[in-house]
């Protein structure tokens, strides 16, 4: 990379792009929504009486001869290396997350109701699959999942792009049926691009302006940025506009299984001319948790030796600082306890506050930098959504006495749901499900058989 003099000042040009991976949602058993968009500048500012330090990631792609990294700075200032975990981890912990209103789907016949769990799964999972956890792992995207419904289930995996080849799907459904959970995992998109490093910049003082004349340099029309502010209350831009986006304001759209949200954001941006902040949240940070992330490093990828010592699970996230002569003067270690101890420089533990922003401007409105104050609302903004309004119907399960025989918009599912004799339709159901299992054949019996003993040994 080629050296650029610094003298008072280190800055951003080039063609910048940072590519925040989202965490993928789809199909209609997703119980809640993480709006993600692709971001060119993800930044974190930390205010305290004591110091400010801001944290850019940046993704640059072009020749690496022709990047500088760019900020106008007042005196001097310590300049370090940062971590992508160290972003993710507070991308994590503060993401919005929508919940959608209840679905309200027919019950099955009351006669039907003769198992806990199955009362349990018509009222909570009436579309017959569960997200339990979604996580990335290295290089994948992993879900687990729970499942009720064999058929279900592969329609879950085939429309979030989970590959199932027919000879495992008779599989799946045995394990189905022995209320076994799934985990799914993919590639995530985009591995393989050449990612930068985050940078850590800190000043003397109390300096709450994000430098926006300076990432106006090598950008296109308009520019992304998420933006957290870490201090010891709620932060707001003091000669910008800004919106916050209330629950009354969303609405779940059951056909297209996600929330408006995104829509209204971007309603909210234009009318602003491209100039408006969202306050999407402003939450307490848990900081033994957060921390407890980051010294746990990024989680081991099952390539090579797994780490053990804290020192190796640094040097996955961190580099060592070494002299000219290449002696190590700080270990990997070293330098995460750094970058920690500088992001919470100054707040008290006990009163640690994130607020989340995200703006989407326009070239135009980065001709002024942004200027933070303390805000005069100081009242904690959720980043958990839970919406009332909905837009269509979900599809519900249509009840032909204690059997399904298909789905239906919730009101055409509750008009042509019969509620049967219950118990002698339920048992003439049993029936035909143990001749069914008879028929599947010996062979096929055992594998679920075996599997079942070595999961009960686990235990």
């Amino acid at each position: 990379m080629r050296r650029i003099a610094i003298a008072s000042i280190v800055a951003v040009t080039g063609v910048i792009a940072f590519e925040h991976e989202a965490n993928a949602c789809g199909g209609c058993f997703v119980p809640t929504e993480t709006p993600t968009v692709v971001t060119d500048h993800r930044m974190i500012l930390t205010a305290s009486k004591e110091q400010s330090t801001l944290y850019d990631q940046i993704r640059y792609q072009g020749d690496p001869e022709s990047f500088a990294w760019v900020l106008p700075i007042a005196g001097t200032v310590d300049v370090g290396l940062s971590a992508d975990l160290l972003f993710n981890a507070l991308d994590q912990q503060t993401a919005t997350r929508i919940t959608p209103p209840p679905q309200n789907c027919p019950p099955p016949p009351p006669d039907c109701q003769f198992g806990a769990a199955s009362a349990g799964n018509a009222e909570s999972d009436p579309g017959g699959v569960n997200v339990l956890k979604k996580e990335v792992v290295g290089p994948f995207e992993t879900v687990q999942l729970q499942a009720s419904d064999p058929q279900a289930l592969h329609n879950w995996l085939a429309t979030n792009k989970f590959t199932v080849t027919p000879d495992v799907k008779p599989v799946i459904d045995v394990y189905v049926a022995e209320k076994f959970n799934f985990l799914a995992l993919k590639l995530l998109p985009g591995k393989g691009t050449q990612d930068m490093r985050p940078v850590r910049v800190t000043t003397k003082g109390a300096a709450v302006v994000l430098p926006l004349r300076m990432v106006a340099a090598g950008t296109g029309a308009n520019v992304g940025i998420s933006l957290w502010v870490v201090g010891e209350g709620r932060y707001e831009p003091t000669n910008f506009p800004t919106f916050y986006i209330s629950n009354d304001e969303i609405a779940w759209d059951w056909t297209q299984n996600k929330s408006n949200y995104v829509d209204v954001r971007a309603q909210k941006t234009a009318a602003s001319g491209g100039k408006a902040w969202e306050i999407e949240s402003s939450t307490v940070l848990q900081r033994g948790s957060f921390e407890n992330v980051i010294e746990n490093g990024t989680p081991w990828n099952g390539r090579g030796p797994q780490p053990q010592t804290p020192e190796e699970r640094a040097q996955q996230d961190y580099l060592p600082v070494k002299d000219e002569q290449g002696n190590v003067t700080k270990t990997a270690e070293q330098v995460r306890r750094e970058d920690l101890d500088t992001l919470f420089q100054g707040i008290p533990e006990g009163n640690t506050r994130v607020t989340r922003m995200r703006a989407d401007l326009a070239k135009a409105a980065l001709a002024t930098d942004l200027v933070l104050n303390a805000s005069q609302d100081q009242a904690q903004l959720s980043n958990i959504r839970q919406l009332t309004k909905e837009l269509n119907q979900p599809q519900c399960p249509i009840w032909d006495g204690c059997n399904t025989v298909g789905s239906a918009p919730r009101d055409e599912a509750a008009s042509r749901s019969s509620n049967g004799d219950g118990v002698s339709t339920c048992a003439s159901s049993a029936k035909k499900n143990s001749s069914a299992w008879m028929a599947a054949g010996l062979g096929f019996a055992g594998l679920a058989f075996a599997h079942a003993i070595r999961r009960r040994k686990k235990q």
